[in-house]
């Protein structure tokens, strides 16, 4: 039988057997990337809805933040939008579509490995690029690239504290059920020393891939010009705790309920990936809430222009804007980090920095 027709619950089971508990990083990073490499979860009809699903309100607000940037920085061409794992490249065609208005007409580059959402996203934006990951972007020009929900699906590593010190956390079995066990090999070396008194059964999450990805990222931006958005729901300062979830069909389950078929994920520990893209150089315009950054750029004026030429969804429009924005909803618990080149302006939605 294919492997990859295997439920992954059985092969993990049959692997713990084998050869003993595997980390909560290989347990997420597999189960997504199961997840994600054979469907299009995204919407209604999928497991969960994202922001650019939400209302074109979003996408066109950073398309026009993109602009805005590349236009005061000079309007430097080749200019490229990178977007990394694009969903169905909905928030890439209203962003391109407002921003066009000013002159921007960027090469779109797609880092997207599902081959599920590459076709869909072919539909959408058929005159884009499309890599596995960044090394195959363009080094040449300028670049505004967009991280929409991204970081936190990257697989995060868990540590916890035990009476004999610091370990791995890992997923193991008793009979079939997948449990949380503490690794063998002392890793307190791996905690930062400030952090490392911490009482028993204290967990340190850490996403060793999303840091990897913001400085590669801040590398980029210091070489070529550029500026970037991460935009995910996170932690702007460092906390303890596992804040691992899945969702399934919009509802939470439980995350060994039903590995490859749910989505996993983290919070974003931002406070940290502000400070991987400072040791690259990269300039950290802030980091504010949704809401902040989508009522500084003007989503309310844009909830009015929409409402004013569709009257008839004054409802559906305020309906959309509140679930951006709103402090109950998604306006308080996502995050937008900002970063750029050294030599580039301050970003709109961003408090200058002091």
């Amino acid at each position: 039988m294919d492997e990859d027709k295997v439920p992954l619950g059985e092969v993990f089971r049959r692997l713990i057997r084998s050869t003993g508990p595997i980390s909560v990083a290989q347990f997420m990073g597999e189960s997504n990337a199961r997840y994600y490499g054979g469907r299009d979860p995204f919407g209604q009809g999928g497991d969960f809805v994202t922001a650019p699903e939400v209302s074109q309100m979003f996408g066109e607000l950073i398309g026009l933040w993109c602009a805005d940037m590349w236009v005061r920085a000079g309007r430097e061409e080749p200019v490229h939008y990178v977007e990394l794992g694009p969903g169905r490249g909905t928030l890439a065609k209203d962003a391109l579509r407002a921003a066009k208005r000013y002159g921007f007409e960027p090469r779109v580059h797609f880092v997207e490995t599902s081959q599920s959402l590459k076709d869909v996203q072919l539909e959408t934006l058929p005159g884009a690029y499309w890599h596995h990951d960044l090394s195959t972007v363009p080094m040449e020009g300028p670049v505004l690239l967009v991280a929409n929900e991204f970081l936190d699906a990257l697989p995060v590593r868990q540590l916890v504290r035990t009476a004999g010190g610091w370990r791995e956390r890992m997923v193991g079995l008793e009979g079939d059920a997948f449990v949380f066990v503490a690794g063998t090999q002392p890793m307190d070396s791996a905690v930062p020393a400030e952090l490392r008194d911490q009482p028993e059964g204290t967990i340190l999450e850490t996403c060793p891939a999303a840091a990897a990805v913001v400085y590669e990222v801040a590398g980029r931006l210091k070489e070529q010009g550029g500026a970037a958005l991460f935009i995910d729901y996170g932690h702007a300062e460092t906390t303890m705790g596992s804040t691992l979830q899945a969702i399934a069909r919009h509802q939470k389950v439980d995350p060994f309920a039903m590995p490859g078929e749910a989505d996993l994920t983290a919070l974003v520990d931002f406070a940290t990936l502000a400070r991987v893209a400072q040791s690259r150089d990269a300039r950290h315009l802030g980091t504010v809430t949704h809401g902040e950054w989508l009522s500084a750029l003007g989503i309310e004026a844009r909830a009015e222009a929409l409402m004013a030429r569709a009257p008839h969804l004054r409802e559906e429009i305020t309906l959309a804007r509140d679930r951006l924005a709103a402090p109950d909803r998604m306006g308080t618990l996502f995050k937008v980090l900002g970063l750029a080149a050294p030599f580039w302006p301050d970003g709109a939605g961003f408090a200058p920095p002091v």
